[in-house]
């Protein structure tokens, strides 16, 4: 079984290559593959009993419980794409699975455990973002729509209203949003037992009346839960237990000793501490309103920007509430003023600096906007989960700078709740000032949050090996779904220059070479093909399902540099007609590049990008003469360079079928021979209608 990452390059390359070393030994072996497009070549009940072992070469967390009882090898796919020979003679003694082992494979090139907390962290976060979406909406359009001030207090929606029911739908996806994170965070580490203690964990993090605090924990807590269960129930796996309870471990004995163990921890030892936070805050502010409104006021708006709905946020906001009945209405004005701030702030950062952020962000960026103006701080969560350092402290910096300026201008807020929602319902003293105060903090938390990302971006990028061969890449953070792509680390065994004989063991399967070396007529120099012309012209010169065309190859690259490819490269994709913003392309691509290098070793690179600058999916091909240094784990500079481009919302899978087809010939140094020799465009083509 194969599996990288990202699922394209490396997982056909190893795919491949330890098809060829088996055939030269004259041993039988079928490879599964899981790849973005799925599980092709199934290992099937009966391929399981009748294997002498079992290699798994995957750089991602696979289910190995169904090789129970057979000989398993588990490597980082890179050592299939390096060692397949190795690796076929080693598997004879490996160690016999068993359930209670570990359940995923293990890389070889170090850094794994770290790996697995970050995608741990971005499984959460992907489940969560659709929750707080959907609930976040519901609630603002229900307020908008249905609400109105309460001269008793608050900002209500009549009961038994038609929109008091969408409200309450809006109020089920926010209480689901935190067991949500924490139990795809769990399940990312432990797998389906893990699932259900991370999802109760996560909803007694976020009940305060379970420890007796008037405040939940919130997406902090739910964090914390989501680790715990998912490694508690990694360490139950190891206990060794009789051959008749394995079947019941998965589904029975650990998800109830998980849930428990965990539930018991969180009520008497992590509930304490969170209540005492509780009761203490409260406290500490009630002695401080007689102190400047300046200083009051940052600090309230400190407390309701760092948790979004945990302890200190609800201490802050309760104290604020608590006094508006007393006549003190300038404490509910400044946490008013500072509750929109991280919303609104994280939903304007994400139009400033557009190649920060993925296009799942940016949209979660524009329902965040529409939240904050709500008053619905929550809508922020997501971008503080997924970067806590860069987020949380620039929203702490905009919420004390909005607090500040609404204590000092003596803003008032009669209604408990916040954003530009309670000024435009009428129920904010000193309207102007208030959405100055919204509005500088906002900008400050944006400015800050591009600042702090970008900083951090720099640093990794500059970090020793980030970007080089030898060690594990830092994985491509994604919040829902997967880029497209080839990623990590994989070395083949011989330069492109010096191809392989197509012996036994480099099989070569050509299909469709009838068309090879077809002359293509080429538009007149300088002529620019609309999208409707180049699929026109796909039956007659185009391959790779028409996706690349005499249009988009060039023989010989004119840059010297990874950065300069891949803008040349961008430039010959806009050929196609299929490209809507240059800039924005390369600004994607280089960004996928900062993630970890996209050199595949052995002469080749493979720079991609799945973004909306393209309105169809196009590829590229050009060779180096000299070579473009690519931070390739063999060290060889790239001479064949392939770039694909695909639009966000592309239809089907039929790019990601292509490029798998792609990294499988890739594999062989015949085919790789044929590239570099041939002499045109033309003839290049024909040698790439081999991939089928």
């Amino acid at each position: 079984m194969t599996a990288c990452p990202t699922g394209i390059a490396h997982t056909y390359m190893a795919a491949e290559k330890l098809a060829q070393a088996a055939e030269s030994r004259g041993i039988g072996m079928k490879v599964e593959t899981q790849g973005s497009i799925g599980a092709e070549n199934v290992l099937d009940d009966n391929d399981v009993s009748q294997a002498d072992g079992v290699i798994v070469a995957a750089d991602k967390d696979v289910d190995l419980s169904r090789f129970a009882g057979k000989r398993v090898l588990s490597v980082g796919v890179a050592e299939a794409v390096r060692h397949p020979g190795e690796l076929i003679e080693r598997v004879l003694s490996a160690p016999v699975h068993t359930p209670a082992g570990s359940p995923t494979a293990t890389s070889s090139g170090g850094g794994r455990e770290r790996g697995v907390g970050y995608r741990a962290l971005m499984n959460g976060v992907s489940y969560m973002i659709p929750f707080v979406v959907v609930g976040g909406l519901l609630i603002a359009i229900s307020l908008s729509l249905g609400g109105s001030t309460d001269p008793a207090g608050g900002l209500v929606i009549p009961k038994d209203s038609f929109w008091m029911d969408v409200n309450n739908i809006g109020v089920i996806g926010f209480t689901l949003m935190v067991p949500i994170l924490s139990g795809y965070i769990a399940y990312a580490i432990g797998d389906r037992p893990a699932l259900v203690p991370g999802m109760i964990g996560g909803w007694m993090a976020n009940t305060g009346s379970l420890y007796d605090s008037k405040a939940g924990a919130g997406f902090i807590g739910a964090i914390v839960t989501g680790f715990l269960a998912g490694y508690l129930v990694l360490w139950i796996k190891k206990v060794k237990v009789p051959k008749f309870a394995r079947p019941i471990m998965p589904i029975i004995v650990i998800p109830i000793v998980a849930t428990t163990a965990l539930g018991l921890f969180f009520v008497y030892v992590l509930g304490r501490p969170i209540s005492w936070v509780f009761e203490n805050l409260t406290e500490w502010l009630s002695g401080m309103t007689g102190t400047s409104a300046i200083l009051l006021g940052a600090i309230l708006g400190l407390m309701i920007a760092f948790d979004m709905g945990g302890p200190v946020n609800k201490t802050a906001f309760l104290f604020g509430a608590g006094l508006i009945a007393t006549g003190n209405q300038t404490v509910m004005g400044m946490c008013a003023a500072a509750i929109p701030v991280m919303p609104l702030g994280q939903g304007l950062a994400t139009l400033l600096r557009r190649r920060l952020y993925t296009e799942q962000e940016r949209e979660t960026g524009l329902a965040s906007l529409f939240m904050g103006c709500f008053g619905i701080s929550e809508g922020a969560i997501p971008f503080a989960a997924a970067r806590p350092a860069q987020v949380i402290p620039a929203n702490m910096l905009g919420g004390a700078v909005a607090g500040a300026l609404a204590g000092v201008a003596g803003v008032e807020g009669a209604v408990p709740h916040g954003g530009p929602i309670v000024a435009v319902l009428g129920a904010v003293g000193g309207v102007p000032m208030f959405f100055v105060a919204v509005l500088i903090g906002s900008v400050v938390t944006a400015l800050t949050t591009v600042a702090l990302i970008d900083l951090s971006e720099r640093g990794r990028r500059a970090a020793p090996g980030a970007a080089k061969g030898g060690g594990t890449p830092v994985p491509e953070r994604v919040l829902a779904g997967a880029a497209v792509g080839a990623a990590g680390a994989a070395a083949v065994r011989k330069s492109a220059a010096e191809p392989e004989s197509g012996g036994a063991g480099a099989p070569v399967a050509a299909s469709g070479e009838g068309g090879a070396g077809a002359p293509v007529t080429a538009p007149a120099e300088g002529g620019m093909r609309t999208p409707t012309a180049a699929s026109a012209e796909e039956g007659a010169g185009g391959v790779l399902s028409g996706h690349l065309t005499e249009l988009t190859v060039r023989v010989e690259l004119a840059a010297g540099d990874k950065e300069s490819a891949i803008r040349e490269m961008a430039g010959l994709l806009a050929r196609s007609g299929n490209v809507a913003d240059q800039d924005e392309l390369v600004a994607t691509a280089l960004r996928r590049e900062e993630q970890g290098t996209t050199g595949l070793g052995e002469g080749i690179a493979v720079p991609h990008a799945k973004t909306d600058a393209v309105t169809a999916p196009v590829v590229g091909f050009a060779r180096s003469e000299r070579g473009v240094a690519w931070d390739s784990p063999d060290g060889t500079r790239a001479r064949l360079v392939f770039m694909i481009a695909v639009p966000e919302a592309a239809a089907g899978d039929e790019h990601l079928r292509i490029l798998a087809r792609l990294s499988r010939k890739l594999a062989d140094g015949a085919f790789r021979g044929r590239l570099l020799a041939a002499p045109d465009e033309a003839a290049i083509l024909g040698v790439l209608r081999e991939v089928g």
